[in-house]
């Protein structure tokens, strides 16, 4: 099961940190983060399924889709093996990260989630937008990364949203010597899975005692992910949690202030 998973490790010494990234991200995101903890920690970076280099949950063997229980339970079968983790979660990353320190408490020693509550949003439109886009994208006319910017910029027009979705566009060689374009998440089963997404699996967690380890949120100030309202929800879940504020960010705080979201970060662990 594990082997579906892909994943790149940094550091050699001290306690180990795990990274999930969020929807249309990969591990990779998190690498100059990765590299800043890599003397003092074994940072571990996972590709989530359907994203990255891991393997697509839709069609045989997997089936089902990208479940956010059943990912946390995959995910939870990687980690099985050391001592328990510091638990890094941003966004989609987050709720998978929180399932899985509720199901697998043994697992994770403390839990940071980024820009992300434990509740079921009320609205995924702007990302269903994104897939639609990506999907609509006509690649075989694609001459270099430039012109997909542009075919993208009018149904995506902030630049950073669009730079970090263009990631996952990738080109490989063909057999005659050409090269063909290609998207490297799963777009078509991530669209299908969207609402468990925005959703929280509340009924499936029922059996699941509060995890009793250390918890910190750190939200974006320009974000509306980390509210007040959701706060009953992550005290029922964590109750051993505390919240930061990063000035000056959005839902994507640990590209749009990288240094102040490491300081945090670097604290909590220590």
């Amino acid at each position: 099961m594990t082997s579906s998973l892909h994943t790149t490790a940094y550091g050699e010494h001290g306690s180990r940190v795990v990274f999930l990234h969020g929807l249309f991200g990969q591990g990779r995101n998190w690498t100059a983060i990765a590299k800043a903890l890599a003397s003092e920690h074994r940072v571990l970076l996972v590709d989530l399924p359907d994203h990255g280099r891991s393997a697509w949950t839709h069609g045989p063997p997997q089936g089902k889709g990208f479940d956010l229980v059943g990912v946390a339970d995959v995910i939870a079968v990687e980690l099985a093996t050391g001592a328990p983790v510091a638990l890094v979660g941003h966004s989609l990353g987050g709720k998978v990260a929180m399932v899985l320190a509720l199901r697998h408490p043994a697992l994770v020693e403390r839990l940071c989630v980024a820009d992300m509550s434990p509740v079921a949003y009320t609205s995924g439109s702007e990302f269903s937008g994104y897939i639609e886009a990506m999907r609509a994208m006509d690649l075989g006319a694609l001459a270099q990364r430039a012109d997909a910017d542009s075919a993208l910029r009018s149904a995506v027009p902030n630049p950073t949203v669009r730079s970090f979705l263009l990631q996952n566009l990738r080109r490989d060689a063909t057999s005659d010597g050409s090269s063909s374009w290609r998207w490297q998440p799963n777009l078509e089963g991530l669209q299908r899975d969207l609402p468990g997404f925005v959703s929280w699996p509340a009924e499936q967690l029922t059996g699941c005692t509060p995890y009793d380890g250390p918890v910190l949120w750190v939200g974006g100030a320009n974000s509306e992910y980390i509210v007040d309202e959701y706060a009953p929800a992550m005290d029922r879940y964590f109750p051993r949690n505390r919240r930061v504020t990063i000035k000056n960010a959005g839902h994507w705080l640990h590209s749009e202030q990288p240094e102040v979201f490491v300081e945090v970060l670097r604290r909590f662990l220590t």
